[in-house]
C-alpha cells in the first residue's frame, strides 16, 4: 500500500468505495478502525452509545447520533463489542442485522457467550475436541474456597459476567497449596459478591502465554493467522495492577499446528452460528500440550491497531468482502509487530479529580509530521489540534514494525519519542518476552510449523 508524505495510507477514490457504519453499542472502542476506513477513501458513520465517550473520534471520523437510521445506507455494519452497556448483546443486534439481508462483522449470542461465561466457552472447547486446562465454575464463594482447600494446587481466577471487563479482578496464583487464591476469594465476596456472577478456578499452568487471532468470513477461516502477545500488568516486568493491556506484540502465519489443534477445530461450530470478524483464543503452551484459556470473540484492543498496521492491502476492502462472504484477500506484512499503549493518570484506575486535573483535554504534540504509526483511542481533533478524550486515559496506541522483533520494538519506540502529551507513561518492555526465549521455546516445541 502507497502512503502519503505524513504516513498516511494513501487514500483509494477510484474504485470499490463503500460505505461503512461503525457501532460502539457501549464504550469507543473502534475509533481508529473507522479512521483507517475513511482514510481510504470509503464513507464512515461512527456512532458512540456511552455518553462519557461520545466525544471520541471527533475531528476524525464522521458521526452519526442514531446508528439504526443509518443501517439501509450502509453496505457494511461494524460492532466492536459483546457488551451493551454492562449486558451481553450485540451478537443479537448482529444476528437481527443478518437475518434482515444485512452484512455485518459482529458476532451472535452465542459467541458473545463465549467471553462473558467461561465455563460455556470450555463446554464448546471440549465438545469441538480441543483441550483444556482443568477449570471448575463456581457460584457460590464459599463451595469455591472448599474447592481449593481439599485440591490444593496453584490456582487462576476468572470472574465471569460483566463484571470482568474491569479486568483487575484476574487473579493468578502463586502458593503451590493455593492458600492465596483461597484469600482473594474471601475477599473478592466482601468487595464484589454483589456483582460478581460467579467464577471459574482454572488450574495454573506453567509455559508460554500466547494467542491465536484468526479471522471468520460466516463459513471459514481466512488463510493468514496473526499470533499476538499480551503485556496486561501496568508496569515492565509484568507486575502492578491488571490493565485491560499495557502493549501487544504479534506476527502472521499460516495454518500451523498451533492454529490447528485450537481454532481450526471450531471452523464448523463458527460456521453454523454464521460469525463474523476476529476471533481471539489465548492459551498456554509447554512442551505437554495447548491449554486454552479464554476467547476474544471480536476485535482486540490493541491488537486491532497492529492488525490495521500490518495490513499491505486496502483495510475497508478487506472488511468489506469479510462481511459479504467474498474470499477476502488478505497481504500483511511478513516480520513482526510492536504496539504501545500511551496511557495518562489515573489509569488504570477511576478518579475524576486526577483526571480532570492532569489529563482531560491534555494536548496532543508531535514533533515530527508523520502519523505513522498512531493509532487512536480516546482522542478528538479541535481546529487541527490533537486532545485527549473521554474519561479512560488511554489516548493513543503507538506500533511498530520490522524484519525482527527487536526492530519492531525499535520503530514503535522512536515512534513514541515524538509524541509529547503531560504526563504519559508507557511500558518499555513490550516485545522482550519474544526476545528473552519465548520464541525459540515455540520453535522448539514445534507449535509454529506445519499441523
Amino acid at each position: 500500500m502507497s502512503r502519503t508524505a505524513n504516513g498516511y495510507p494513501a487514500a483509494r477514490r477510484t474504485t470499490g468505495m463503500a460505505t461503512f457504519l461503525f457501532v460502539s453499542a457501549d464504550a469507543a472502542l473502534i475509533t481508529d478502525l473507522a479512521w483507517q476506513v475513511h482514510r481510504e477513501g470509503h464513507d464512515v458513520k461512527y456512532y458512540i452509545e456511552a455518553e462519557s465517550d461520545r466525544e471520541i473520534g471527533d475531528g476524525f471520523v464522521p458521526k452519526t447520533d442514531d446508528w439504526r437510521a443509518e443501517v439501509d445506507w450502509a453496505d457494511v455494519v461494524v460492532f466492536d463489542d459483546i457488551w451493551v452497556g454492562s449486558d451481553v448483546g450485540t451478537g443479537a443486534l448482529a444476528q437481527d442485522l443478518r437475518e434482515q439481508g444485512k452484512a455485518v462483522v459482529g458476532g451472535t449470542p452465542n459467541t458473545d457467550r463465549l467471553e462473558e461465561d467461561r465455563g460455556y466457552a470450555m463446554d464448546v472447547l471440549e465438545s469441538n475436541g480441543v483441550n483444556t486446562v482443568e477449570h471448575h465454575v463456581f457460584r457460590d464463594f464459599d463451595a469455591g474456597i472448599r474447592h481449593v482447600e481439599e485440591n490444593p494446587a496453584p490456582y487462576v481466577i476468572k470472574p465471569l459476567g460483566e463484571v470482568q471487563n474491569v479486568k483487575r479482578l484476574l487473579y493468578v496464583g502463586n502458593e503451590d497449596d493455593g492458600s492465596d487464591v483461597a484469600e482473594v476469594l474471601r475477599a473478592y465476596e466482601k468487595a464484589w459478591g454483589h456483582r460478581m456472577k460467579g467464577f471459574q478456578l482454572q488450574r495454573k499452568v506453567e509455559g508460554v502465554e500466547i494467542a491465536v487471532c484468526g479471522f471468520f468470513d460466516g463459513e471459514r477461516f481466512i488463510d493468514r493467522v496473526n499470533f499476538n502477545f499480551e503485556h496486561k500488568k501496568l508496569f515492565p516486568g509484568n507486575i502492578g495492577p491488571s490493565t485491560g493491556e499495557m502493549g501487544t506484540s504479534m506476527f502472521w502465519g499460516g495454518h500451523n499446528r498451533l492454529f490447528e489443534e485450537t481454532l481450526g477445530r471450531l471452523e464448523d461450530w463458527l460456521a453454523e452460528e454464521g460469525y463474523v470478524g476476529s476471533i481471539d483464543l489465548n492459551c498456554i503452551v509447554n512442551d505437554s500440550g495447548i491449554y486454552p484459556l479464554e476467547f476474544t470473540p471480536r476485535f482486540g484492543y490493541p491488537t486491532i491497531a497492529l492488525q490495521e498496521e500490518s495490513l499491505e492491502s486496502d483495510t475497508g476492502q478487506f472488511f468489506y468482502d469479510l462481511a459479504h462472504g467474498n474470499d477476502p484477500a488478505l497481504d500483511v506484512h511478513g516480520g513482526y509487530q510492536v504496539g504501545v499503549r500511551v496511557v495518562l493518570p489515573p489509569f488504570p484506575f477511576d478518579d475524576e479529580r486526577t483526571y480532570d486535573e492532569s489529563s482531560r483535554n491534555a494536548a496532543v504534540v508531535f514533533e515530527t509530521e508523520s502519523r505513522a504509526g498512531i493509532h487512536l483511542e480516546d482522542a478528538k481533533r479541535v481546529d487541527g489540534q490533537w486532545r485527549v478524550a473521554g474519561e479512560n486515559g488511554m489516548p493513543l496506541v503507538v506500533t511498530g514494525k520490522g524484519e525482527t522483533m527487536q526492530a519492531a520494538r525499535e520503530q514503535a519506540y522512536d515512534r513514541i519519542g515524538d509524541v509529547v502529551i503531560p504526563n504519559m507513561y508507557y511500558r518499555d518492555d513490550i516485545g522482550e518476552r519474544w526476545i528473552d526465549g519465548d520464541g525459540d521455546r515455540l520453535q522448539a516445541w514445534g507449535y509454529l510449523g506445519p499441523a
